[in-house]
């Protein structure tokens, strides 16, 4: 049986809200960082984006891009050839199924366009919430929910906004916290500060900005005979720009 979602309390959410308002001060531009220029880039290069890195994806997709243009293209490609073409992005015999499959799917069910929906976005292969949300958000503005990747799950963690292992329930806890307008730009600044600072080895609580509004700051801290943090957070917006 599901477990059932709890509601937030207004402490939990004013917190949520310092924890957003200060991230929105240390990462105004943040943004996806996936290079695409149409919803087609965007969905092959975050299928190719599991298990690796932002960086080495965008060094492999402007040959890739140039090379297959439209879903036809993918969906004709000889499978050892596109295994080649995606090779340093690991799990590349997985990942080229899956982007020939979506490339099939996408010109027998969708006339070769990305689908805008989660439900639609979902049939494809390799695609789950995550990629939809950061297809649709990223490609469409249209945000529905919260896109949990490594980075946003740790965060989230550490930061006491979810107890969860589960990106579904982790997504849920999240849009619970916050309203709407929040949920893209939190995945893409939470992306941001996992890489600059939240680390997965060893977190810089010592240079956090949040370490007053974060319990597992709080401890490593205090483990390391540091005085009572007060809070960093001054003339903070709950709302980008």
């Amino acid at each position: 049986m599901a477990q059932k979602l709890s509601t937030p309390t207004a402490a939990e959410r004013e917190r949520a809200q310092k924890i957003v308002a200060e991230l929105y001060r240390l990462y105004p531009d943040a943004k996806c960082s996936l290079d695409f220029t149409t919803p087609l880039e965007l969905l092959v290069a975050t299928i190719l984006s599991a298990q690796c890195t932002d960086v080495l994806v965008n060094s492999v997709t402007p040959a890739l891009f140039k090379k297959y243009r439209v879903a036809a293209d993918y969906a004709a490609a000889p499978i050892e050839e596109l295994e080649q073409d995606v090779r340093k992005t690991g799990f590349y015999r997985n990942k080229a199924k899956s982007l020939q499959n979506t490339g099939r799917l996408l010109v027998e069910r969708f006339d070769g366009e990305v689908p805008s929906t989660m439900a639609e976005l979902t049939t494809l292969p390799g695609v789950a919430r995550k990629t939809a949300n950061v297809v649709m958000g990223n490609a469409f503005g249209i945000v529905e929910g919260v896109v949990v990747d490594t980075h946003v799950g740790r965060l989230a963690r550490r930061m006491g906004l979810t107890t969860s292992e589960d990106p579904v329930r982790v997504e849920q806890d999240l849009m619970a916290l916050l309203p709407q307008s929040d949920w893209l730009p939190l995945s893409h600044m939470l992306i941001y500060h996992g890489r600059a600072i939240c680390q997965a080895r060893r977190p810089l609580c010592e240079k956090c900005t949040l370490v007053a509004l974060c319990p597992t700051g709080q401890q490593t801290m205090a483990s390391n005979g540091a005085a009572e943090v007060k809070s960093p957070v001054k003339r903070a917006r709950t709302t980008k720009d």
